[in-house]
């Protein structure tokens, strides 16, 4: 069998599971992952090597609608990614309550005129088991196969499955895209500042995350007896400060506490991580402030 790799972009509705479904195809945690849509903000590379394959998933925030700030960027980073993707995956949720978010996603992978699959998600959902049939008629009407998997309960074969699906879908290459040893391009900075983010969806209520940033602002490698990490989480509003503090500084005790075991794992050693909340007037509508935490704005960097 001849070599093949190239990029999949990761399509679906805000919520559809896709980061979930990319850290299960390549075993590693690289994107992550709340109950609360539009967790995703960037694209994030994900790789998966075989004997006969490089495949580089994309995992792309979710299809939102917006012409301004935060928003804009995250709807011009998914369309972004369905155009330098090589092949697409449809990631539809049987959890989804709109038939027409579902149709949607398919008419956009079907109009780009790549090579594509639906793959049906969140399958451990029983008391919505009814509506696997009807998503997968919805996919293979248009031509396309399409799968289903529970990130949670499917194991290795499942994965195998779903690979060897893909493998099918890339084009031919006479070498690997990426250095066949990584299965991520994030670096450990950005890894750190999306760790810290994810553990303030998870302890933060209501609006609050979609409002608020991380970003590491000294990273020391070389401290002894351990690396020193410290991040800054940016809130737009002055009144965000004391929520994302806490009573007695509990709430920011806890997510730093989450953030340092999962900062650990990756490192695999132990570190010192403090974090300062900092308020940032406004931070997602402001050009210059979005690109420093490389967010694109206008199609630059």
């Amino acid at each position: 069998m001849s070599y093949r790799a190239g990029f999949i972009g990761l399509i679906g509705q805000p919520n559809a599971g896709k980061s979930t479904l990319m850290n299960y195809l390549i075993d590693q945690k690289v994107s992550i992952v709340t109950s609360k849509p539009q967790t995703t903000r960037r694209r994030i590379l994900g790789i998966q090597n075989t004997d006969n394959s490089q495949i580089v998933f994309i995992d792309a925030p979710g299809l939102v609608k917006a012409e301004k700030g935060l928003n804009a960027f995250l709807e011009k980073e998914a369309h972004d990614v369905i155009k330098e993707s090589d092949a697409l995956i449809a990631v539809l949720s049987i959890d989804e309550k709109d038939a027409s978010a579902v149709e949607k996603v398919l008419d956009l992978v079907n109009k780009s005129k790549k090579p594509w699959m639906g793959l049906i998600t969140k399958t451990d959902v029983s008391d919505k088991a009814h509506r696997i049939l009807i998503v997968k008629a919805m996919v293979e009407e248009l031509g396309a196969k399409c799968l289903q998997v529970s990130c949670l309960k499917d194991g290795k074969e499942g994965r195998n499955d779903i690979l060897n699906q893909i493998e099918t879908m890339l084009p031919e290459s006479p070498a690997p895209l990426f250095e066949d040893d990584i299965y991520t391009t994030e670096n450990v900075r950005a890894l750190v500042a999306e760790i810290v983010r994810e553990k303030c969806f998870e302890n933060l209520e209501h609006e609050l995350p979609f409002q608020l940033a991380a970003q590491v602002r000294k990273f020391d490698e070389d401290a002894k007896p351990c690396p020193k990490i410290y991040v800054d989480v940016l809130v737009a509003k002055e009144s965000h400060k004391p929520i994302v503090i806490g009573k007695g500084a509990a709430v920011i005790k806890k997510i730093g506490q989450e953030s340092r075991l999962e900062i650990e794992k990756i490192m695999d050693q132990k570190v010192f991580l403090e974090l300062n909340v900092i308020v940032k007037e406004n931070w997602y509508e402001q050009a210059q402030f979005m690109k420093e935490l490389g967010y694109i704005v206008d199609g630059k960097k």
